[in-house]
C-alpha cells in the first residue's frame, strides 16, 4: 500500500532534470567532428533511456554551441524526446573559443528560469578541446564567481576537455568533476562511458533522494 503510494506521488508530482549541455564547434573540433556527432546523439539517447528508467523524473534539454562567430542556442528547456540529432549541417566547427561566454550565457539563461525553485535539478555538461581565447563578456573570475554561486544552490558541474591542461581550466573555474578525453574515435567511446555512468549516477541518487522525500509524507 505504502510502494503504491510512492509511484502515485512520484508519476503525479516529477522532479525536473535540467540537463544544459554547452558544446565546444571552435576549428580544432573539426577533426573529430563526426565522433562528438556521434557522442552528442548518444548522450541525448542515453537521457532518454534515464528518464525511461526514472518515470518519476522529467528530463529538459537545454543545448548551446560555441565560437569566434558567436554562441547558438540551439534548444532551451526542452523535453528531451523532443531534441533532433545533429548532423553535419547542425555542426560546423570553426573559428575561435569563447568559453568563458558560453559558460556564463548558458548558465544565466537557465539560472533565470529555475531560480527560487526547489523542485528541480540542474547538470551543466561543457566540453572543449582548447582554452579560452575570445571571450568578451565573461573572464575567468566571473565564471569562477558564477560556477560557486550556482553550486551553492546544488547545481553539478562537468568539465570535459582534450588538448589542455584539464584539471587546472577546471580548478580555476571552480569544478571539481572533470573528464578528460582523446581525440579520437576511442577517445570519444570512452568519454560517452565515463558520462553515461556520471549522469547515471546523478539521476539514481536524485530517485534516492526522492523515495526518502516520499516516505517523509
Amino acid at each position: 500500500m505504502i510502494f503504491s503510494q510512492i509511484n502515485l506521488f512520484n508519476m503525479s508530482q516529477k522532479t525536473q532534470v535540467h540537463n544544459l549541455i554547452i558544446l565546444d564547434e571552435s576549428g580544432s573540433m573539426n577533426s573529430i567532428r563526426d565522433e562528438v556527432i556521434h557522442a552528442f546523439n548518444a548522450l541525448l539517447n542515453n537521457i532518454r533511456d534515464i528518464e525511461k528508467q526514472f518515470p518519476e523524473q522529467e528530463h529538459l534539454v537545454s543545448f548551446y554551441t560555441f565560437n569566434g562567430s558567436g554562441i547558438k542556442k540551439h534548444h532551451i528547456m526542452e523535453p528531451v524526446e523532443q531534441i533532433e540529432q545533429i548532423d553535419h549541417q547542425k555542426y560546423q566547427p570553426n573559428n575561435d573559443t569563447p568559453l568563458y561566454d558560453a559558460i556564463g550565457q548558458g548558465i544565466v539563461d537557465l539560472r533565470a528560469s529555475v531560480e527560487g525553485r526547489k523542485d528541480c535539478h540542474v547538470r551543466v555538461n561543457i566540453m572543449t578541446d582548447g582554452y579560452e581565447n575570445a571571450s568578451k563578456e565573461y573572464s575567468m573570475k566571473k565564471i569562477k564567481d558564477l560556477i560557486e554561486e550556482m553550486k551553492k544552490q546544488g547545481w553539478t558541474f562537468i568539465y570535459s576537455g582534450a588538448d589542455h591542461d584539464v584539471e587546472k581550466v577546471a580548478m580555476e573555474i571552480a569544478i571539481e568533476r572533470k573528464i578528460v578525453f582523446k581525440k579520437s574515435r576511442k577517445g570519444m567511446a570512452d568519454w560517452m562511458a565515463n558520462e553515461r555512468n556520471l549522469m547515471m549516477s546523478y539521476s539514481f541518487d536524485i530517485h534516492n533522494e526522492q523515495l526518502v522525500k516520499d516516505c517523509e509524507i
